[in-house]
């Protein structure tokens, strides 16, 4: 098992637990938990392979369990509610633990819950998707959707440990899978060129399962994210850079409903338009922009946007970006590859480029 710590400022610092195994070790579960009272929220899908995993470790408090529909389609004020009322119906008080058992949709919600019930309890990160094991998991962004733009509704709030078991990813969907790579990918293209060109060279045994790549491609995402957060826990500066391809990839999102895109497979064709636009502005060759491709599409991952969104459909989305101020849009905009930065002097003209000749591709 490997452990990192993201160091926060006062007494809030939190571990990462990563290895295979780590939700067969109740004392490590049970030692993550505040308080004589747990509620477990789940859904029905997650919670027929591990739930019975947690609950075992937990046999000496009061546990209560809520199932929620599974999917971003459902990632709204109305289930987050459901939370709540659960909360006050079993009679939680503020030394309650809340742990989210799930993907990035499940840990979302639950933090955000957490973050408000009674101004704020406890809550564990117990992700089990690829996507959410490198990203939504660490760094305490909680949130929901609203229809007009995604997770705008939230809070930040840190958990008090993430426990990350790869034995979780054999029962994870191809497509699923597919879709955390791309915020790993978002790691090299970001912040390691070194990382970047390992993925190339791992991409087949990361495909097949291999139980080491796995576990180091989720340390170093660990990492990397970790260090980040650390230095900018509320994103007023260096955090934006994690949202490589995010602004065009929740204007995705937003504009084909959520779901019907996985987050991580819009992040995909967001971060080859923020090459694009990079190239564009000559701070990325096309050859570093066919790498990222290239990565991309090994791990079957879109690297367009859908056939139906143009220049007019992206724009309104990309305005109501959280990173947006004083009404000019910032992207997060690579580097060459290892390296990134926020722009705020991308002309509409360069936007609306980057966007046509990104191409078309079905949704």
């Amino acid at each position: 098992m490997k452990t990192l710590s993201v160091a926060l400022e006062g007494n809030r610092s939190y571990p990462i637990h990563i290895g295979s195994g780590v939700l067969g070790d109740a004392q490590l579960l049970r030692s993550a938990v505040c308080g004589s009272k747990v509620l477990i929220v789940s859904n029905a899908t997650v919670a027929r392979h591990y739930l019975s995993w947690v609950r075992e470790a937990l046999t000496d408090l009061v546990v209560d369990e809520l199932l929620l529909p599974d999917g971003e389609a459902f990632k709204t004020l109305q289930t987050w509610e459901g939370i709540l009322s659960l909360l006050l119906e079993r009679n939680h008080g503020r030394d309650t633990t809340l742990i989210a058992l799930g993907g990035g949709v499940i840990g979302d919600m639950v933090g955000f819950a957490a973050a408000c019930y009674q101004r704020g309890v406890g809550f564990v990160q117990i992700p089990t998707t690829l996507l959410a094991q490198v990203d939504s998991s660490v760094g305490g962004k909680t949130a929901v959707n609203h229809l007009l733009g995604k997770n705008m509704i939230g809070a930040f709030h840190q958990p008090q440990a993430v426990l990350i078991d790869t034995r979780c990813l054999a029962t994870l969907p191809a497509r699923e899978f597919a879709a955390g790579m791309a915020e790993v990918i978002k790691y090299g293209i970001i912040a390691d060129r070194s990382f970047f060109e390992w993925l190339e060279g791992a991409a087949g045994q990361l495909l097949a399962g291999d139980s080491e790549a796995l576990t180091y491609a989720i340390e170093r995402s660990c990492a990397i994210k970790a260090r980040i957060v650390a230095e900018d826990e509320t994103e007023q500066g260096v955090r934006a850079l994690l949202n490589l391809g995010h602004t065009y990839g929740h204007a995705i999102e937003a504009e084909q409903g959520y779901g019907n895109w996985l987050h991580g497979e819009a992040v995909a064709a967001g971060m080859v338009l923020a090459c694009r636009t990079a190239v564009l502005r000559q701070q990325m060759t096309e050859a570093e922009l066919e790498r990222v491709i290239q990565l991309l599409l090994r791990f079957s991952l879109p690297v367009t946007g859908p056939r139906t969104m143009d220049a007019d459909a992206f724009l309104p989305h990309m305005r109501r970006d959280k990173k947006v101020k004083a009404g000019r849009i910032r992207l997060v905009l690579p580097i060459g590859i290892g390296n990134a930065e926020v722009a705020d002097s991308v002309t509409e003209e360069t936007l609306r480029e980057a966007i046509n000749d990104c191409g078309r591709c079905a949704s």
